[in-house]
C-alpha cells in the first residue's frame, strides 16, 4: 500500500505553518511600537495572524490543484523551487491585502514586512521542502514507488518507457505497457511486459496498485484518443499523456507541461466535475462580472455613443449560439458591422470549409468580410472590447468568463463528433486559445487547446487566463 499521496497533506499544513510562523516573526521585527514586549505583541498580533492563516489555508487548497503538492514535486528537488515560489506568492497577496484591511500599527508595517517575511520564509521553505521533510519521508517509505502503466506501444510508447528505464526518475516504478489490440500470452516489448489491454485497466489498477496512466500513442485520431482518456479518468488517479496530437498544448501553453525523462507530458485528470470548484467558478464569475460592468459602464456608453454614430442600427448585435450540453441562448455583443438584411452564406460556407479542412498546427484565420465592418468596429474587434456585452451572458448563467467559446448552430452541427466535447462545460468569454492562440491557430488546434482547458479546470488556470486576456485586449495581439 503507498503511503506518500497523503504526505501531500503533511506538506500543506507545513507550508502554512512556515507562512504563519514567518509572518508573525517578520511582524515583530518590524513593529511602530518598539515598548511591547513579546507577550504584549503576541496577544495585539493573534488576531492578524489568525486571519493570515485563514486566508493562506484558502488560497492554498483553492490553489493546490495546480500541483503544489504533487507526488512527483514531492519526490523531486528541483521542482520544490516552483512549489517554494508560488507559496511566497501567496503569503505575500494575504500580508497586502491583510495591511490594507487592519489598522494596527503597532503590529505591522506593511512597507516593511513583506522584505522580511520572504527573508524569513525562503530559508525556511526550502530547508523543510528538500531537506528535513524529504528526507524522512523517503526513510519511512523505502519501498514507496510510484507504479505507472504505459498505455501504447508503438514509438511514443517505446520511446518514453526506453527513456524512463535509461534514466530510472526516482520513486518512478514502470509496471508494464497496456496495449489497444490483442496482445500475445506473455508479450515482451524493450523487456517490458505487456499486460493487458485497456478494457483490462480497472484490473491492472488493483492488481499493479497503479497511480499513475501514462498515455503515449501514436498513429491513432482524435476520438479514439479521448475514448481511452476516458477509459483511463475513471479510475481516479493520475493521467498524464504525450501525444503529438497534443502538441498545441505544449508549444502555446508553455505553463502546462511537465518532463519525464526529457519528454514533455500533460496532466489530463478532469477536474470540471468537482461540484464545489464549479460553485466556487460560478461565484467568481457572477462577482466580477458585476464589477467590471460597474467600473467600465462610462465606457461601455461611450462606445454605444459611438456605435450609432457609426452606422444606422441597434447598439447590440443578438445572435443564437451553442452553450453547455447543446443549450441555445442569445448571445450580446457590441455592433461592429453595417446592419444587412440578407444571411452571410457565403462566410457560412467557407466558415464550414475551413473547419473541414483544417489541419492541425497550421496558421488559421478568422473569416470575416471586411467590408462591412465599420470604423469603430474595426477597434472594437481589435481590441475585444466588441466583447463587453457577454458579461451580461455570465450574469444570467449562459456563459462563464473562462471557457471555449460558443459556436453558432450551423458550426456545431458540422463538428465531429471528438470535437463536440466543447460543449460538455459553459462557453467563455476568453478562453486559452485566446490567449496563447488568438486567430493564429488552426480551428482543429483551437478545440484541443479548448479540450485541454476542460481537463484541467482550476480557479488558478482561470487567474492564468484572464490575467494574460488584459494584455491581449490592451496590445489588440491577434485580434481580426
Amino acid at each position: 500500500m503507498n503511503k506518500i499521496p497523503k504526505y501531500k497533506y503533511y506538506f500543506t499544513l507545513a507550508d502554512i505553518g512556515i507562512l504563519s510562523f514567518a509572518f508573525l516573526l517578520a511582524a515583530y521585527f518590524v513593529r511602530y511600537d518598539k515598548s511591547l514586549n513579546l507577550s504584549q505583541f503576541v496577544d495585539a498580533a493573534l488576531p492578524i495572524l489568525f486571519l493570515f492563516l485563514i486566508a493562506t489555508l484558502f488560497f492554498i487548497i483553492i490553489f493546490q490543484i495546480n500541483g503544489l503538492y504533487k507526488i512527483n514535486i514531492i519526490l523531486n528537488r528541483s521542482a520544490h523551487l516552483t512549489a517554494i515560489i508560488k507559496s511566497l506568492y501567496y503569503g505575500t497577496l494575504n500580508i497586502v491585502v491583510i495591511s490594507h484591511l487592519v489598522k494596527s500599527s503597532e503590529v505591522l508595517d506593511s512597507r516593511l514586512i513583506i522584505f522580511i517575511f520572504c527573508l524569513i520564509a525562503i530559508p525556511l521553505l526550502f530547508i523543510f521542502r528538500v531537506g528535513l521533510f524529504r528526507s524522512i519521508l523517503l526513510r519511512l517509505n523505502r519501498s514507496f514507488k510510484n507504479n505507472i502503466v504505459i498505455v501504447g506501444d508503438g514509438n511514443a510508447g517505446k520511446l518514453l518507457a526506453t527513456k524512463l528505464l535509461f534514466e530510472n526518475p526516482e520513486g518512478l516504478n514502470i509496471q508494464g505497457f497496456v496495449v489497444d489490440r490483442e496482445a500475445k500470452k506473455n508479450e515482451i516489448i524493450h523487456g517490458m511486459k505487456i499486460i493487458g489491454r485497456i478494457e483490462d485497466l480497472p484490473r491492472i489498477k488493483t492488481e499493479y496498485k497503479v497511480n499513475e496512466v501514462l498515455i503515449a500513442v501514436d498513429n491513432i485520431n482524435y476520438d479514439r484518443l479521448l475514448e481511452i482518456l476516458d477509459e483511463c479518468n475513471k479510475l481516479n488517479i493520475s493521467v498524464k499523456l504525450s501525444s503529438e496530437l497534443f502538441d498545441v498544448v505544449t508549444q502555446k501553453v508553455n505553463t502546462s507541461t511537465e518532463k519525464y525523462a526529457g519528454i514533455p507530458v500533460l496532466g489530463v485528470s478532469p477536474h470540471y466535475n468537482n461540484n464545489f470548484m464549479l460553485a466556487v467558478k460560478r461565484f467568481f464569475d457572477t462577482l466580477i462580472s458585476i464589477v467590471v460592468l460597474l467600473v467600465l459602464s462610462p465606457i461601455m456608453l461611450i462606445i454605444a455613443i459611438l456605435i450609432k454614430l457609426s452606422s444606422p442600427g441597434p447598439i447590440f448585435y443578438k445572435q443564437i449560439r451553442v452553450g453547455k450540453n447543446g443549450y441555445k441562448f442569445e448571445f450580446y455583443k457590441f455592433r461592429s458591422m453595417r446592419v444587412e438584411n440578407e444571411d452571410d452564406e457565403e462566410r457560412k460556407q467557407k466558415m464550414i470549409d475551413f473547419m473541414k479542412n483544417s489541419k492541425p498546427h497550421e496558421k488559421g484565420t478568422k473569416i470575416i468580410n471586411q467590408s462591412r465592418v465599420t470604423w469603430i468596429g474595426k477597434i472594437l474587434r481589435k481590441t475585444s472590447l466588441d466583447e463587453l456585452p457577454q458579461l451580461f451572458n455570465v450574469i444570467k448563467g449562459d456563459m462563464s468568463l473562462v471557457g471555449p467559446r460558443p459556436s453558432l448552430p450551423y458550426e456545431y452541427e458540422n463538428y465531429d463528433s471528438w470535437q463536440k466535447r466543447r460543449v460538455n462545460v459553459l462557453p467563455g468569454c476568453t478562453g486559452v486559445w485566446q490567449v496563447w492562440g488568438r486567430s493564429k491557430v488552426s480551428f482543429i488546434d483551437s478545440v484541443v487547446l479548448d479540450l485541454y482547458y476542460i481537463n484541467n479546470m482550476s480557479p488558478w488556470l482561470d487567474l492564468q487566463v484572464l490575467f494574460k486576456t488584459i494584455p491581449v485586449m490592451l496590445f489588440s495581439k491577434g485580434g481580426e
